[in-house]
C-alpha cells in the first residue's frame, strides 16, 4: 500500500514493507517488516492536451527516510526502527537507531518532519528547495500523516500488508512500495 501527502514540490511517501537484508548487522539476520516513511521532493509536468488534462507527477529523490520495522517473529516490538539521515541520490546512509525513536515512534517522527529543512540541509540539498508554503502545509498535515502511519502500521502488524514475497520468488528480498 501506498499513501503519499504532497505539498508542492515536497511529499510524505508511506509505504508498507517486508524486507530480506542481503548483508544484515550482527542480530537482525531474520526477516523484518513494518512502515517506511520517506519525504521526496516531487515534481509537476505539464499537463498536455486539453485545459482539463491531468498533470503528471513524480516522486522523485528522497530527502529522508525512517522505517518503522520490526523482526517478522517480534510482532509489536519496534525491535528495528532507524532511520537514514544521510541520502546522496538515491541511496540511503547507513541505519541510525535512536533510543528516542524505538521509544515513541510516532512522536520522534511527528518532531523530525516539522523539522524538514533541517532535514534537507542534512542530506544535502540547498534550503532553497524547500518553498515556505510546502514547509508549512506539511507541518500542519503531520497528525494526518501520523494517523495514516498508525493505521498501515496496525495493518501490517495484522498481517494484511508488508507479506513476505510468494513462496520460490526469489527475484526479491524487499516487498513493498517503497
Amino acid at each position: 500500500m501506498l499513501n503519499l501527502f504532497g505539498f508542492g514540490r515536497i511529499g510524505v511517501v508511506i509505504g508498507d514493507l517486508y524486507f530480506v537484508d542481503p548483508d544484515p548487522i550482527p542480530g537482525q539476520e531474520t526477516p523484518e517488516q513494518g512502515v517506511r516513511i520517506e519525504v521526496r521532493l516531487l515534481e509537476l509536468g505539464t499537463a498536455e492536451g486539453s485545459i482539463y488534462a491531468s498533470r503528471p507527477i513524480e516522486v522523485g529523490l528522497p530527502i529522508w527516510r525512517v522505517d518503522l520495522l520490526e523482526d517478522v517473529a517480534n510482532i509489536g516490538s519496534f525491535d528495528r526502527v532507524h532511520h537514514h539521515p544521510d541520502i546522496s541520490g538515491w541511496e540511503p546512509g547507513e541505519r541510525e537507531f535512536v533510543a528516542a525513536l524505538s521509544a515513541a515512534p510516532f512522536d520522534w517522527v511527528s518532531e523530525r518532519l516539522a523539522a524538514i529543512p533541517e532535514l534537507a540541509v542534512r542530506a544535502g540539498f540547498d534550503a532553497e528547495i524547500l518553498d515556505p508554503r510546502d514547509v508549512t502545509e506539511l507541518r500542519a498535515t503531520i497528525p494526518e500523516i501520523i494517523a495514516a502511519t498508525e493505521a498501515m502500521v496496525a495493518r501490517v502488524r495484522s498481517g494484511e500488508l508488508a507479506r513476505a514475497p510468494r513462496e520460490g520468488d526469489l527475484s526479491s528480498v524487499r516487498e513493498g512500495w517503497l
